[in-house]
């Protein structure tokens, strides 16, 4: 079989592929990346030289790109990462996200319709409940939940879901689609609340907090979202929707309180070294309140779990960090420490 995993050399598509390959060299994956600012080639230092991985540099948005990539493999299965994915930048410059959210499924939905006239190859786009807008204090999303984004960002998620709904109704093509939690975990882009804070604490820099700190967000272990796509993928039905998440609610002050401690602990720091770097800023337009996932039915229908509890899962993400010097000093260029203090800078002191 010949796996198409767009976004490939971003945070999930790279775990995905890093996990997959190794285990099923019966088949061919092709990893479709336009490697924008969050792409990172180290990311697939372990599968880059293995026979049965390629990388095609392929703008998923540009349609001529997309019909030559076609043309060159007709893949079986389309595993679709591909996404501008941070909210904050979607706020500052929503332009992108409809380009490569909207537009560049679209192509790839193009794409498949025309090129699987006579084979039944299968389109698996990978989604996050932030399309379903704000919880309040009670109650967790289902598959079920009506859709309702509060930001650019998951409003060209939704656009996209329906995108690939309409195609599966209107043209009969065989798709299925995962809503996830947020995600952390090795290869996270440190824009992310997670890795940033990490590495704030390591380099002594302020540990940003949007408002109070008081929302709240279900996290997910990376891998634990990748095995739930392959179970998906090997056992889930065509036209319908899985939600996964990891069952971990946490105050985004209490992650950073966590994630104090741990740094703390694997570098031998006092704690309150770090606890004192915390920093309210003014909170971003739009926040959503809450997010929690309800996975039943990716666990009563295809037998899947999270792994990893938070505090596993953070233990593994804070070391991870802590050993990847060499992929966080090429992420650290100019242009990100630019984006930092655009957007953190003016709302320092609020």
């Amino acid at each position: 079989m010949k796996i198409f995993v767009t976004g490939g050399a971003g945070f999930i598509g790279s775990n995905f592929l890093e996990l997959f390959v190794p285990q099923h060299p019966e088949h061919e994956f092709v990893n479709v990346d336009k490697l924008t600012y969050a792409a990172n080639l180290l990311n697939l230092s372990k599968v880059d030289g293995l026979p049965n991985y390629r990388l095609e540099q392929v703008d998923i948005a540009d349609p001529v790109a997309v019909a030559a990539l076609f043309e060159r493999h007709t893949p079986d299965l389309v595993v679709h990462f591909a996404a501008e994915s941070h909210v904050d930048r979607s706020i500052l410059g929503p332009a992108e996200f409809v380009r490569t959210n909207i537009e560049g499924t679209f192509q790839l939905l193009e794409a498949c319709r025309r090129h699987w006239q006579t084979r039944a190859g299968l389109f698996h786009h990978v989604s996050t409940d932030e399309v379903y807008g704000s919880l309040g204090a009670h109650g967790s999303f289902t598959e079920e939940t009506r859709y309702d984004p509060s930001s650019p960002y998951s409003a060209s998620k939704a656009s996209s879901d329906h995108l690939v709904r309409a195609y599966a109704r209107t043209y009969g093509l065989r798709t299925r689609i995962t809503n996830c939690s947020n995600n952390y975990g090795p290869y996270q882009f440190p824009e992310k609340l997670i890795p940033l804070m990490i590495l704030n604490c390591l380099e002594g820099k302020p540990l940003p907090v949007y408002g109070k700190g008081e929302n709240i967000r279900d996290w997910l272990y990376v891998t634990d979202h990748c095995e739930a796509i392959w179970r998906v993928i090997e056992a889930g039905q065509d036209g319908q929707t899985y939600n996964v998440g990891g069952n971990n609610e946490v105050k985004n002050l209490d992650v950073v309180h966590l994630l104090c401690a741990s740094v703390a602990q694997e570098t031998n720091t006092p704690e309150a070294e770090y606890l004192g770097l915390i920093k309210f800023v003014q909170d971003r337009p739009g926040h959503d309140l809450r997010y929690a996932i309800d996975a039943s039915k990716m666990r009563q229908e295809l037998g899947w779990s999270p792994r990893e509890t938070f505090d596993t899962g953070l233990r593994k993400t804070v070391r991870w960090y802590l050993q990847s010097a060499d992929w966080v000093r090429q992420v650290r260029s100019g242009e990100y420490r630019k984006w930092l203090d655009r957007n953190y800078g003016a709302r320092a002191g609020a």
